[in-house]
């Protein structure tokens, strides 16, 4: 089995890096605090589930049904309350979930049942972190969730794995479960009521492909200020449409910051004096739109943040604290909806929104290279020998089929509600639709960078000028170090995959600019 010297507390907010480190064994350490957290949130649950004759409470999913079935009694045998809640929620179709995203979602689950609000056994937590020092991942559906009731069948399907019921992963061979149990050290979680529905009645799935997907765009976005950057020093540009009185008077913060960094990239340069008054608005209205995109991103930053220090369950249980003499020190439980995944919801389709233009922007600045019209003079596809030889023709058409793939999923999903459970769930947000949506988009938006970068890396073998900024100059280096030029033709897939993983690597903040959640990124194409 891998081992890791790697470790993430449970004390205090997750950060997008934690879930991205996840994929591999981690180790998931329960502290003193969390511990003593998570005694006192099972005492409450305790004391209002066996308590004194007409004081003792209903309590959601541990004495009554689930869903809209909540006004039946539940099973009286606790243990038997664990698979009258997942039994029923084995109805997941499709394919599994990409792996990094399980893991990343039980983390958030862990970190979230930690907290000691959702009266939980201590001993869950501690089964949960031993299965991050493994490599121990369940297989999970990927369709079948509404983000309303937080995340029930995929969590469902990840809950039993761990008790040995279903399949999972073990160093990325699928087995069932139980086998998978015995080849990581691990043994079958045992759960009560209370226990399995803390487990999945949460958003952590939807968070967690949100997150991810988050940090690749955050990454892509990075990448195209330093990609638009390189093509503008490439042909000569005059970077005055990066001008810092006209950024400044545009008045957007996103703008400005998007112009400071793409100006320190371009310190050194040297316009040709070739090219046309206005440069068509793939290069002299990106810091306008790479801006726009950091606002939005922003935005996404927030809702992100949030939902890694929030706890998603219902019921949670609390000490009374309304101040009355008679309850002070008593156990309440309160039932809620804080498993409703809607600003992950906006948010993914704003992500969305997002990643499409960003890959129009991408798409558009590759097709400029390929134009003589527009390119400099440079031969049309970039190729070598035009019609003996090919050269970016078919990355060209690759990138536009990933464009219309990227156009047709950024449809909104937040807002797309269609009522179900018997009208328990008479509002649903589909967030996990629109975070793991987002997901695959991130992919595709890595490979359109990949695809611009290869461009740029085969406009100097075919007679641009080398950059004159040290900054552009670096990158084409890295670049061309990679990847050799297309002569004669060869495929290029491969080539494409290796580009994006290069600038998804490059995508680590750096002093020049603040960290805004671009610590961990996704490489694309792996």
């Amino acid at each position: 089995m891998l081992t890791t010297t790697d470790s993430v507390s449970l004390t205090g907010p997750l950060d997008s890096p934690a879930l991205l480190r996840a994929a591999a064994p981690l180790t998931v350490t329960v502290d003193d605090a969390a511990r003593s957290r998570l005694d006192r949130g099972r005492r409450l649950f305790h004391d209002l589930r066996h308590g004194d004759g007409d004081e003792t409470p209903a309590i959601y999913g541990a004495t009554t049904g689930f869903g809209a079935l909540v006004g039946y009694a539940g099973r009286p045998e606790e243990a038997d309350q664990c698979d009258n809640t997942l039994a029923h929620l084995g109805a997941g179709q499709g394919p599994d979930l990409p792996q990094e995203i399980c893991r990343a979602a039980l983390l958030l689950r862990t970190r979230s049942l930690a907290q000691g609000l959702s009266g939980v056994s201590p001993e869950v937590v501690d089964r949960l972190a031993a299965m991050f020092a493994t490599t121990f991942t369940p297989a999970v559906p990927r369709y079948g969730s509404v983000g309303a009731s937080g995340d029930l069948i995929p969590l469902a399907y990840a809950t039993q794995a761990l008790r040995g019921r279903g399949h999972a992963y073990v160093d990325g061979r699928r087995m069932p479960a139980a086998e998978a149990l015995t080849a990581a050290g691990l043994r079958p979680l045992v759960l009560d009521g209370r226990d399995a529905l803390a487990l999945v009645n949460g958003t952590s799935v939807t968070t967690a492909a949100l997150a991810l997907a988050h940090d690749a765009v955050r990454a892509a976005h990075r990448s195209l200020m330093d990609l638009t950057c390189l093509l503008a020093d490439l042909l000569g540009c005059d970077p005055g449409f990066l001008d810092v009185d006209l950024l400044r008077a545009y008045g957007h913060t996103g703008a400005i910051d998007a112009g400071a960094h793409m100006r320190r990239t371009l310190i050194g340069t040297m316009p040709s004096g070739t090219r046309p008054l206005q440069e068509p608005y793939s290069i002299r209205c990106s810091p306008q739109l790479l801006g726009a995109a950091e606002d939005a991103l922003r935005y996404v930053d927030g809702v992100v943040a949030a939902d890694l220090a929030g706890v998603s369950d219902n019921p949670l249980f609390f000490h009374d604290d309304t101040g009355k003499k008679e309850a002070a020190g008593k156990a309440r439980v309160v039932h809620g909806g804080n498993f409703f995944g809607q600003p992950a919801a906006f948010a993914a389709d704003l992500l969305a929104s997002v990643t499409a233009q960003l890959g129009n922007l991408a798409e558009r600045q590759l097709d400029l290279l390929m134009d003589p019209a527009r390119n400099g003079g440079l031969p049309p596809m970039l190729a070598t020998v035009p019609g003996a030889q090919h050269g970016l023709q078919g990355v060209q058409l690759a990138t536009t089929a990933f464009v219309a793939e990227i156009r047709r999923a950024a449809t909104p999903a937040g807002m797309q509600s269609l009522p179900t459970n018997l009208h328990n769930q008479d509002v649903v947000p589909f967030g996990t639709q629109a975070a793991l949506r987002s997901y695959d988009m991130a992919e595709l938006l890595g490979l359109l960078c990949g695809s611009l970068a290869l461009g740029l890396r085969q406009t100097v073998h075919v007679g641009a000028r080398r950059p004159t900024a040290p900054g552009c100059a670096e990158l084409l280096d890295a670049l061309t170090d990679l990847i050799p030029p297309v002569d004669p033709d060869r495929p290029l897939d491969a080539d494409v995959r290796a580009a994006a993983r290069l600038l998804a690597t490059r995508a680590l903040p750096r002093p020049d600019v603040p960290d805004r959640g671009r610590a961990g990124v996704r490489t694309p194409g792996t």
